[in-house]
Formats: C-alpha cells, structure tokens, sequence
C-alpha cells in the first residue's frame, strides 16, 4: 500500500506545477527584483531566488535519496547561472525529474519510516519529505508574495 507515497506525490507534483506557471508569468527583467531593504527586517529576495530556493530544496532531497549526496545546488542555482525565465523553467523541469525518480524507488508507505542521514543526522524518509515539502513551499510562498508587490497579475492557485 502507498497512500503516503501517492500523496507526498501530488503534493510535490501540484509544488512543481505551481512554481512552473508561476515563473512564466514574471517578466524577465522582473525576476530578480528585491524590495526596498529596510534595517529592521528580515532579508528579502526576488522571486527567481525564492523559486530557486523551493527547487533547489526538491533537488537537494531527492539526490541525497537516491545518491546519499545532499549537496546544496546554490552554486548552480545562482541568478548568474539562472538569470532568464526560460533558464528557471528547464531547470525546474530537471527538478522535476529527479524528483520522479527519487520517488519511484519509495514503492510503499513502509519505506518511508527507513532512516538515512540527511545529511546530519538519521532521520525517516517521511520526515525527510515532510520537511522538505514545508520549506519548499515556504520558498515558493515567498516568491509569490514578492511577485505581488510589482505586478497585479493572478498567481497560481494554491
């Protein structure tokens, strides 16, 4: 049985989803624009940065899953490296695949309470997935705040 399986599934394939129709909707000159900073705030970013975060978090899960290599993709996620709308979507379509075969090797509900470490300490699989889908949606919520500030256009339904 894998209702947890099916449903960590939809949620990551509906976070996909959202973020890919989400980024063809900014302008690129709009991408990596920041808000005003003030002192007293937390740090902001644009919404690429936001987008690239919530990927880049799917990405880092689902390698260390399948190759026990958790490396953080911020070195090949950078706006340098990132820098055009067209850039973002191939490479959240890569996200998407790597995600899709990390998940093909979790065949039940069972195999989601196996630990790993990731990538400090032992933890289960659900966990791992747990997390990693809060932060990732977190990232993306973030973005679509941002995207709010400069533009009137309506988001992707959530």
């Amino acid at each position: 049985m894998k209702t947890l399986v099916d449903s960590f599934d939809r949620q990551f394939s509906a976070l996909h989803q959202r973020s890919f129709e989400f980024v063809k909707l900014i302008p690129n000159e709009k991408l990596f624009w920041k808000p005003r900073q003030l002192n007293r705030t937390f740090a902001t970013f644009s919404c690429g940065e936001y987008i690239l975060r919530s990927a880049g978090k799917v990405e880092q899960t689902f390698g260390g899953i399948t190759t026990r290599l958790w490396d953080d993709p911020f070195e090949w996620t950078l706006p340098e490296e990132l820098s055009t709308v067209n850039s973002i979507l191939k490479y959240l379509a890569e996200v998407e695949e790597t995600r899709r075969q990390g998940l093909s090797l979790i065949t039940t509900d069972e195999d989601l309470q196996r630990e790993m470490p990731a990538p400090e300490k032992l933890k289960t699989i659900f966990e791992i997935l747990l997390d990693t889908i809060a932060r990732a949606e977190h990232f993306q919520g973030r973005a679509f705040a941002t995207f709010q500030m400069f533009s009137d256009e309506k988001l992707p339904r959530i």
